[in-house]
C-alpha cells in the first residue's frame, strides 16, 4: 500500500493489518513514506533479507507493529529483532516444507504460508492447502499465495486450528500496491467477517 486514499479506503473495510511492502526489487515498493499511514489496523512491514539495522530503523519511522521476513533470514537474525513481532513467511509446496519452520519456533509471532514459486512473493498462485493437514506447530499462521476473489466458498470450507487469517495480495488489485476496493468488499461480505 502507497496511496494515501487506497489505504483509507481499505482502512475502512475493518481489516486487521495492512502491508508495506520494503524491498526495493518489488513492483510494490514503499520508495517513501505515504501521506496517511493507518491507525485502525495494524502495520505490517515486508522486508527480505535487509540489513537488520534499516529494518529497526524503517519499523520505527512508519511506527510499525509487525516485521514480516519474506526472504532467507537466519532465527539468529530474528533473534536480532527481538523486541519486535515478527511473521516469517516460509514457501511451500508439500508438508515438508514446514520443518523448515521449526527453527523459529519461539522467536516468532506468526508464520505466513505462501506459495513456492520464482519469486520470493507475490507469485499469484495458490499452493494445495490440503498439505496444511500436515501442519501441528505450536506456532498461528496466515494464508498466503493467490487467494482471489473466487475462493470465498473454499476459503469458508478451509479448517485449521492454527489459521488466524487470510493474505489478500495481487488477485485483488488494481495495480501493483493499488487495492480493488470493491472487490475486497465484496470478497470480505462473500466471506461473512
Amino acid at each position: 500500500m502507497r496511496d494515501a486514499e487506497n489505504i483509507r479506503e481499505v482502512e475502512a473495510l475493518g481489516i486487521d493489518l495492512m502491508g508495506f511492502i520494503f524491498w526495493p526489487k518489488s513492483s510494490r515498493y514503499v520508495s517513501h513514506c505515504p501521506s496517511y499511514l493507518p491507525n485502525n489496523v495494524k502495520r505490517v512491514g515486508v522486508f527480505v533479507d535487509e540489513d537488520i539495522e534499516e529494518v529497526k530503523h524503517i519499523a520505527h519511522d512508519y511506527a510499525l507493529d509487525f516485521i514480516q521476513l519474506h526472504g532467507s533470514e537466519s532465527p539468529e537474525y530474528c533473534t536480532m529483532l527481538k523486541g519486535h513481532h515478527l511473521i516469517k513467511a516460509f514457501n511451500i509446496a508439500t508438508k515438508e516444507d514446514f520443518t523448515k519452520a521449526k527453527a523459529y519456533e519461539g522467536l516468532i509471532d506468526y508464520f505466513l504460508f505462501d506459495t513456492k514459486g520464482k519469486s520470493v512473493g507475490g507469485n499469484g498462485e495458490k499452493f494445495d492447502w490440503s498439505v496444511l493437514t500436515a501442519y501441528d506447530s505450536d506456532t498461528s499462521f496466515l494464508l498466503s499465495g493467490g487467494i482471489g476473489p473466487h475462493d470465498a466458498e473454499h476459503l469458508k470450507a478451509f479448517q485449521h486450528p492454527k489459521c488466524i487469517g487470510i493474505d489478500l495480495n495481487s488477485r485483488f488489485e488494481i495495480a501493483p500496491g493499488l487495492k480493488d476496493v470493491n472487490k475486497l468488499k465484496e470478497f470480505i461480505k462473500e466471506l461473512g467477517i
